[in-house]
């Protein structure tokens, strides 16, 4: 990957010769990027760059900002948590910021993992935006969204019989299990006051990060079916008998919420393309921050859907 990047930078592609050593052939990828950056350098272009990438790319970026340096950017790669700037997703990524006219540093974050008091400096950081206050559950100052069952990313069976919607209210009223987020269906459970807790699984795996509705999700994988995200229940603790609710697939509105996408996005395709997209698409609310220096703009989260 190095010596692809080298190579590159100063105008030679020996990436097929490359080739054979890679253990996966999408890996020279990230090398393309340089390609790009050495045929606009040679006209003067252009005036910045943002770049982002899992995290284990850093040491590539850094070696792109030695570059950029050496043609007269001013560079700035490091990793940052998008949870940090409001989104409800504990997604880290490795970013590269380069310009020509300004000092390239990354965004003050705007919210912490714990909520920040007011001091002498003014107002504090906000605390990390859960997945409930993303999603609208359990908000009160909104109209009761109707939820529905979704099919998952592969397009597989619905995890209950198709048609079947309740609102959130008629669910109250009958004393159902606690609502889950928008577009998941609820199973009733007769004479049950007690809430079951929801939480998100991020894949199939034995290590999969599970985190609690009130908390960021982690980072959202898509693309196989081992990285299907799932809903799941556990019982309260004071009457925990009972069926336990079968794990529930996410649905593409919801992952699309997730990412700091409006919920009527127009992904496109069947459901797998589609949560491929949602997958390798940059959390919305995170690129406003990243870009809007340089666009001469200030990110206003009234432009980004965070609640259904």
């Amino acid at each position: 990957m190095h010596e692809a990047v080298e190579n590159l930078a100063d105008g030679r592609d020996i990436r097929e010769r490359l080739l054979p050593a890679c253990r996966d052939q999408r890996s020279l990828l990230a090398a393309e990027p340089m390609r790009y950056l050495h045929a606009l350098n040679t006209v003067g272009e252009p005036e910045w760059i943002a770049m982002e990438e899992v995290p284990d790319v850093l040491p590539l970026w850094k070696q792109y900002a030695a570059v950029l340096r050496r043609w007269g950017f001013s560079v700035w790669c490091g990793i940052l948590n998008a949870a940090d700037y409001g989104v409800p997703q504990t997604r880290k990524r490795a970013i590269l910021l380069a310009s020509r006219i300004r000092t390239a540093q990354p965004p003050a974050p705007t919210h912490a993992r714990v909520a920040e008091p007011e001091s002498l400096f003014g107002p504090g950081r906000a605390g990390w935006v859960s997945m409930a206050q993303a999603l609208g559950w359990g908000a009160t100052d909104r109209p009761v969204p109707t939820v529905c069952a979704g099919g998952g990313p592969g397009g597989g069976p619905e995890p209950f019989p198709s048609g079947s919607r309740k609102t959130l209210a008629d669910a109250r009223d009958r004393g159902t299990w606690a609502p889950k987020p928008p577009e998941v269906a609820l199973r009733p459970r007769r004479g049950a006051e007690e809430r079951w807790a929801w939480s998100l699984r991020s894949n199939n795996q034995a290590n999969a990060t599970i985190r609690s509705i009130e908390e960021p999700a982690g980072t959202l994988f898509f693309g196989h079916r081992a990285n299907e995200c799932t809903w799941i229940a556990e019982p309260p603790t004071t009457h925990p008998q009972g069926a336990v609710p079968e794990p529930i697939r996410i649905t593409a509105r919801e992952a699309g919420l997730l990412q700091t996408f409006p919920a009527d996005y127009p992904w496109a395709g069947n459901k797998g393309q589609q949560f491929s997209q949602i997958g390798n698409a940059v959390p919305a609310l995170l690129a406003a921050h990243l870009l809007a220096p340089h666009l001469n703009l200030s990110p206003n989260p009234d432009d980004f859907t965070l609640a259904a």
